[in-house]
């Protein structure tokens, strides 16, 4: 597509943004609702809404060109997916649930599940490819002299058992024979030829011809009969042209002009980049000499001006304030002293006020009290990105959508966009530095002045402001300040605490979306989520906030994740996918990593502020702590009390504190038995629980088709998926791959041509395996029904919560009676 197309692309998310904000942000307030069922509705459809247009910019952003416009359109991305989160953050408060089924809205905007996929933005690692590339050299060194250095192992014999000696030798016997019954059959054959002398007569060889014919007159009609079928059924729309399944050449073209247009963007980024050095120069250069004596001037005539309408010289605006910005507004002389004044009479009367003032506040709030009581309801939360979007959308319709780019057919950079943005910046450098020199000349005026009446000097020392806070915070010492960050990375790799993560993406982990989920909950039945949602749920919490500094910064901090669900649903894959999609670090702290590394007190809290010190300086960073339960163990089992899985129980809580909305760095726990586990000291570490279910029939159908693709075979109309899926309820993933690599080795892929793969070929090695029991999940079910959202949903569908909420209210109210 083409630039203009991508601009109307724009155009068109932004008409969308528009009416979402004044909707959001209405004139007046809107009212509280009191039925939490439409409340949700609201918040669903916004939220729908909002990923349609998230969808649009993200595609925008990443083919248009333009240097200057790709900045405003990034703006607004990351605002988008702020309130996106936020409204997610919104959604799980009021339904108790992190999994939300919305069927009925996606049927009223007549969309289709692909339409609300949460899509992750590719200038997560586009943008900082080169980081992530030198990151990946250096690790990959640090791995390569770690096995250099550690040197190959000695070869041990392994002990063989006694069944895998009998199964080599039936093995060999096997063959041994087969090739003796082959030998025999052949020379058979040869002695029944030395004996065939009798020539056939005229009536075998017509016997002989007709039974040709017979076959071959059947092979045809069957061939013909297949061909004709296969036509109908891709008339009907019931099977897909074999020409289509096929990349066409008009795909494999866009996809080619899609990489040119990436190039091409990265072309111009380097011509801003260095035309806003350059132009910045040049600003300072000439006109950094007039700003500097213009603004002498202006702060001069300001003193004289203070000086004759006041009788004194005034203070010098602090930095805080915005310094001498602060005269530069058009306000007179008196009116900045006045307002200096004031200020200083602020900070001078901020004690206790006295107990008329208190009454007269007490009665404020009784009466807020009493409004907001009459107006009880749900309301949305306040927003931190709402302001970020309409700041967006008013640059867009002031500035971008009505102007004229025929001149501009390349999108380059226009240079005038950008003298006008850096004139501000150098304006305020300048600003900065004849600041302090007005600050000194002020002063020296003032001695001048005050020199004659012998008067002590105002405003030269000024009382420092007390911080804000009565607590010092305190600073987390710095173990290894002595240390550069090579030689820690090494060492946490020397260790195997620092990895390599794997290369698969988050559209690798399969799975259909849940079209009964809305429906069983009308009906009082909570459903098991679907490996759709899951995705779903960790592209919001982990995969946004990891890849925008900004979206970390503003939107509800998410520390901690935790994957529970049965061996084999996909967890390890997951989190490594984390680490793909968003260019992050793997470090490794599970129980069983740890063992025997750092020991002591003092190791463990080495490697805790080593790993953390890491984490945070090659942010986004993962923690992986695989089977969690084991740090919470109820009771440790025996045969793991050598192990102490309980190590880090207490300290890494302390050092999950310490991150902060800055520090994109999250730890995710992974556990295949959490009823082993402390809840409350689980529940306690990991803000957010994400419960992962057996794959339900769509999710195995769509599993079975691809996973068998992937390893080499070929689905054909011998393949029964249908079956194969039902019979495999109850299997993971994992047992499917595990299945398919059985079957599929490199001797049956070769035959696929001839004899196409059948269902019932995977049912024995399947039958083999044990399943996930209906009994298992209904456990798992259950241990999240005690987690504190679980609790909450309970109530919810109960009716407490809402018994509950009028009855916290007078509690509340009567404890405010009491104090006063």
């Amino acid at each position: 597509m083409s630039q203009r197309t991508f601009n109307q692309v724009w155009a068109d998310a932004q008409l969308e943004l528009s009416r979402l904000l004044t909707e959001e942000l209405p004139a007046e307030p809107p009212r509280p609702e009191k039925d939490r069922v439409v409340f949700f509705q609201r918040l669903a459809l916004l939220y729908v809404r909002y990923i349609q247009i998230f969808r649009q910019l993200e595609k925008v952003y990443d083919q248009v060109v333009h240097p200057q416009k790709r900045r405003v359109i990034r703006a607004i991305v990351e605002g988008v997916m702020g309130r996106i989160l936020e409204l997610k953050n919104e959604m799980v408060e009021k339904e108790f649930s992190e999994y939300h089924y919305m069927d009925d809205v996606l049927h009223d905007l007549k969309l289709t599940p692909a339409d609300i996929e949460i899509p992750i933005p590719r200038y997560f690692i586009s943008d900082r490819s080169k980081e992530i590339q030198e990151r990946k050299t250096m690790l990959k060194d640090m791995l390569k002299m770690v096995e250099v250095t550690g040197g190959p192992e000695p070869h041990m014999r392994k002990d063989m058992s006694q069944e895998e000696a009998i199964k080599i030798i039936q093995m060999w016997e096997r063959a041994r024979q087969g090739r003796q019954r082959s030998k025999l059959n052949e020379e058979s054959r040869n002695m029944n030829k030395m004996y065939r002398t009798k020539d056939p007569g005229e009536a075998e060889i017509e016997l002989a011809a007709i039974c040709i014919q017979k076959v071959w007159k059947g092979y045809i009609q069957r061939k013909r009969a297949k061909i004709s079928r296969e036509e109908e059924m891709i008339f009907l729309g019931m099977a897909m042209d074999p020409k289509y399944q096929v990349p066409c050449t008009s795909e494999v073209t866009a996809q080619a002009t899609e990489a040119c247009t990436r190039i091409k963007r990265e072309e111009h980024d380097e011509d801003y980049l260095k035309s806003v050095e350059a132009v910045t120069n040049q600003l300072r250069d000439v006109e950094g000499h007039d700003i500097n004596k213009t603004m002498k001037e202006q702060i001069r005539q300001w003193f004289i001006e203070c000086r004759d309408a006041t009788g004194s010289f005034p203070d010098y605006p602090d930095e805080e304030d915005g310094g001498s910005a602060l005269i530069f507004a058009e306000k007179d002389p008196q009116q900045l002293r006045e307002e200096i004044a004031a200020k200083e009479e602020e900070d001078a009367n901020n004690k206790p006020k006295g107990k008329e003032e208190k009454k007269e506040k007490g009665k404020k709030d009784k009466g807020k009290d009493e409004e907001e009581g009459e107006e009880a309801g749900l309301k949305m939360l306040p927003s931190a990105f709402l302001s970020d979007l309409e700041v967006g959308n008013k640059t867009f319709t002031d500035f971008w959508q009505t102007r004229n780019e025929s001149q501009n057919f390349n999108q380059r950079h226009e240079v005038e966009l950008i003298k006008e943005e850096k004139r501000k910046a150098v304006e305020a450098e300048i600003r900065a530095q004849v600041d302090e020199q007005m600050r000194q000349e002020l002063a020296e005026w003032k001695l001048a002045v005050d020199k004659d009446k012998g008067g002590k000097t105002k405003g030269i020392a000024k009382k420092k402001k007390g911080s804000k806070s009565g607590k010092k915070k305190k600073k987390e010492k710095d173990l290894t300040s002595d240390r550069n960050l090579e030689s820690l990375c090494q060492e946490l790799v020397e260790h195997g605490l620092l990895k390599k993560a794997n290369d698969v993406s988050l559209q690798d982990y399969l799975g259909d979306y849940s079209y009964l989920g809305t429906t069983l909950r009308q009906n009082d039945i909570e459903p098991m989520p679907s490996l759709s949602d899951v995705r779903q749920v960790l592209s919001l919490y982990a995969i946004l906030p990891l890849g925008s500094q900004v979206v970390h910064e503003k939107a509800p901090l998410i520390k901690a994740i935790l994957l529970a669900g049965p061996a084999g649903v996909g967890k390890k894959m997951l989190v490594h996918a984390i680490c793909q999609e968003t260019g992050a670090n793997l470090f490794d702290l599970s129980p069983l990593n740890t063992v025997g590394k750092y020991p002591g007190k003092s190791g463990l809290a080495m490697m805790l502020h080593i790993v953390f010190k890491v984490a945070r300086l090659l942010q986004p960073s993962v923690i992986w702590i695989e089977d969690a339960e084991k740090m919470f163990y109820k009771k440790v089992p025996k045969e793991e009390k050598e192990l102490d899985p309980k190590r880090l129980k207490k300290d890494l809580p302390k050092s999950l504190k310490l991150i902060k909305g800055e520090d994109r760095v999250l730890i995710i726990g992974t556990t295949k038995d959490p009823l082993s586990a402390d809840i409350k000291s689980l529940c306690k570490m990991y803000s957010k629980i994400i419960l992962i279910p057996r794959p339900d029939y769509g999710s195995r159908y769509i599993l079975w088709k691809q996973l068998i693709k992937k390893q080499g075979g070929v689905v054909t109309r011998a393949l029964d998926l249908s079956s194969l899926a039902k019979i495999s309820d109850g299997y993971t993933p994992g047992h499917m791959i595990q299945v398919i690599r059985s079957v599929l080795t490199t001797h049956r892929i070769l035959q696929q041509a001839n004899r196409p793969l059948t269902a019932a070929e995977f049912v024995p090695p399947l039958a083999k395996i044990d399943p996930v029991f209906q009994e298992e999940e209904e456990a798992l079910k259950n241990w999240y029904a005690k987690t504190p959202l679980g609790k909450k949903r309970i109530k919810a569908a109960t009716g407490k919560e809402d018994e509950e909420a009028p009855a916290k209210a007078k509690g509340k109210d009567a404890k405010k009676k009491g104090k006063k």
